[in-house]
C-alpha cells in the first residue's frame, strides 16, 4: 500500500458513512479513500451480507472496517469482504463504546497488541488486498509512547499495510463515545514520531482535523490524513480535495452539479424502496455558509422525511439556494 493510497480519506463513522453517503462523497472527489461504517465479524459471517456489505462500483477506492478480536473470525470476514470487492480491510482498534468493549474489540485492544498482530496476520493470510489498522495512541492510563510503539511493532511484524492513528487516548471508563472524540487532548506530535521511527510504514493521522489547510500541515509529517465529522458535516470541502491535495481537476464544478449527478442514484434507490431521507440526510451541510442554506436544510429535513417523498423534494430544496438573494442571511 503506497503512501499516495492513504493520502486523504474520510473516516469510518457509525450511522454516517453508509453506502448512500459514500456514493455522494465519491461524486465530490475521485481520489478520496472512503470507508464503511464498522461492521462486526459476527454480522458479516452470520448476518445479511448483501445489506451490510453491498456497495456501488462507483465508490472505489473503498475500504471495509471490521470489528472483532478472533483471528479466525476476522480472516473469514475479511475473505467475505474481499470477495465483495473491497479495496482494503481495516481493523478497528479505536472505538471506545461500551458495546464494543463488551465484545472485546475496538479501543480495548490497545491493551493487547500481540492479539492485534495475530488478527492482522490471519487476515493477511486470507486476502490479497491491503490490511490496515485504525487505532488510538493509547487507552486510560497507558503511556502513549509505549502503547503506540507496542501496537505499531505488533502490526508491522504481522505485515500490516498501514496504520491510521486517531491522535487521542480513549478513556474506556468515564467518557462517552462522543466525549472520547472531543475531550482527550490531541497529540499529533506522537503520530509524527511514530512515522519518523518507522519510515517504511504508511501512517495516516486522524482526529480533530477541520479543513484542508490542516491536512496539508499534517502531510508534511505523515503519509495521510483522515477527516471525520468535518468531511461529513461540510461535504463541500471534498470538492477541493482533488485539486488541492492531488493536483487534479474536481469531478464536478460545484454542489449544484454534484446533486444533479446524485439524482440518478437517488431515483434508483427510491425504486428499490429506500426512503428519500436515507440519502438526503448526507447532503444537508453541502451549502453551509451560502444564502439559502438554512432553507435547503429545513426543506430536506421536513419534506424529505415524509412517506413517499421523491426526487422533486430534493430539487425543491436546491431551488432555495439557487434563487436565494445574494444578501439573504447565510447559515
Amino acid at each position: 500500500m503506497t503512501p499516495e493510497t492513504i493520502r486523504f480519506s474520510v473516516a469510518p463513522m457509525m450511522d454516517w458513512t453508509d453506502r448512500h453517503c459514500r456514493f455522494f462523497h465519491r461524486l465530490l472527489s475521485r481520489r478520496t479513500r472512503l470507508y464503511t461504517e464498522m461492521v462486526t465479524t459476527g454480522a458479516v459471517i452470520h448476518g445479511p451480507r448483501g445489506r451490510l456489505l453491498g456497495f456501488s462500483a462507483e465508490e472505489h477506492p473503498v475500504a471495509v472496517q471490521l470489528g472483532g478480536s478472533d483471528p479466525h473470525d476476522l480472516a473469514q470476514a475479511a475473505r467475505i469482504a474481499a470477495d465483495f470487492g473491497y479495496d482494503e480491510i481495516n481493523l478497528n482498534v479505536g472505538c471506545p463504546s461500551d458495546r464494543v468493549q463488551e465484545g472485546r474489540f475496538g479501543a480495548c485492544l490497545m491493551r493487547e497488541p500481540s492479539l492485534v498482530g495475530d488478527c492482522v496476520a490471519a487476515m493477511k493470510a486470507a486476502v490479497a488486498v491491503p490490511v490496515t489498522v485504525k487505532c488510538r495512541i493509547g487507552v486510560d492510563e497507558q503511556d502513549p509512547e509505549e502503547a503506540l510503539s507496542a501496537m505499531a511493532a505488533a502490526v508491522i511484524a504481522a505485515g500490516a499495510d498501514a496504520l491510521i492513528v486517531h491522535a487521542r487516548k480513549a478513556w474506556l471508563q468515564g467518557l462517552s463515545p462522543k466525549e472520547n472524540r472531543e475531550v482527550p487532548p490531541l497529540d499529533y506530535e506522537r503520530v509524527y514520531r511514530l512515522k519518523a521511527a518507522h519510515p517504511a510504514l504508511a501512517v495516516a493521522v486522524n482526529g480533530g482535523i477541520r479543513d484542508l489547510k490542516e491536512v496539508k500541515r499534517h502531510l508534511a509529517h505523515v503519509d495521510g490524513a483522515m477527516l471525520g465529522r468535518a468531511a461529513y458535516q461540510e461535504p463541500g470541502l471534498l470538492l477541493d480535495v482533488d485539486p488541492d491535495i492531488f493536483g487534479e481537476e474536481a469531478p464536478v464544478a460545484d454542489g449544484f452539479e454534484a446533486l444533479e449527478a446524485f439524482e440518478p442514484y437517488v431515483a434508483a434507490r427510491l425504486a428499490e424502496g429506500f426512503r428519500l431521507h436515507a440519502m438526503t440526510r448526507h447532503v444537508l451541510g453541502l451549502f453551509n455558509g451560502r444564502p439559502g442554506a438554512r432553507a435547503f436544510r429545513r426543506h430536506l429535513a421536513t419534506e424529505g422525511a415524509k412517506p413517499g417523498a421523491g426526487i422533486e423534494v430534493l430539487r425543491a430544496a436546491v431551488a432555495h439556494v439557487r434563487t436565494a438573494p445574494a444578501l439573504h442571511e447565510a447559515a
